[in-house]
């Protein structure tokens, strides 16, 4: 089974490339899902969240209210790092639960769609790690209008994030996203027969 970590900054288009592989046949582990899973309604994680950051991050419905959360640690490293303490942790366990299932299934790809990868060091746990570049000016369009963020928010979610030459010098694959979905989906083609090679 080949172990892949797919990443890419807010913005790249790394959930494209990921729902693509997807429908190739990879088996996709979300980590962006599991963490909200973490941190769900009635859960330990969202209890802890609270318990740091107080009942401001509290949605009417009891939910994590996200945008106002992310107000807070995207602007203090400090903060940041308290938040990911009481989320990762639980992202690994899960995480770990899902890619045993995916090994008993018999699957031979299994796509690790994680974000953070380059800024947690977690490189060395995949047999190939795949970055998904996009240019900064143009995730900050692509987010600001996708997703009506202002642009300085994004800025900020990038600067949060390790830098496009770090997260570079990580990969063994890249995708290039600076063109059409078209482009995007010939390149996903072509990573997608590469990891099955390479899975043989």
């Amino acid at each position: 089974m080949l172990k892949v970590g797919l990443t890419g900054g807010i913005g790249s288009g790394k959930s494209a490339v990921s729902s693509a592989l997807s429908s190739y046949g990879a088996v996709v582990i979300d980590a962006d899902a599991i963490a909200r899973e973490v941190v769900a309604p009635g859960t330990p994680g969202l209890a802890e969240v609270v318990s740091e950051f107080g009942d401001r991050v509290l949605a009417a419905d009891g939910s994590l209210d996200r945008p106002a959360l992310g107000a807070i640690v995207f602007a203090d490293e400090a903060r940041l790092a308290s938040l990911n303490a009481i989320v990762h942790p639980r992202v690994a366990e899960r995480s770990g639960q899902l890619m045993a299932e995916a090994e008993a299934s018999g699957a031979r790809v299994v796509v690790y769609d994680v974000p953070l990868l380059v800024e947690n060091g977690l490189e060395s746990l995949y047999d190939v790690v795949v970055v998904v570049d996009t240019p900064d000016d143009l995730r900050v369009e692509r987010v600001s209008r996708d997703r009506d963020m202002p642009a300085e928010q994004v800025r900020a979610r990038i600067a949060a994030q390790a830098d496009r030459s770090t997260r570079l010098a990580a990969a063994d694959l890249v995708v290039d996203n600076s063109g059409s979905r078209e482009e995007l989906a010939s390149r996903v083609a072509e990573l997608w027969r590469e990891l099955l090679e390479r899975a043989d």
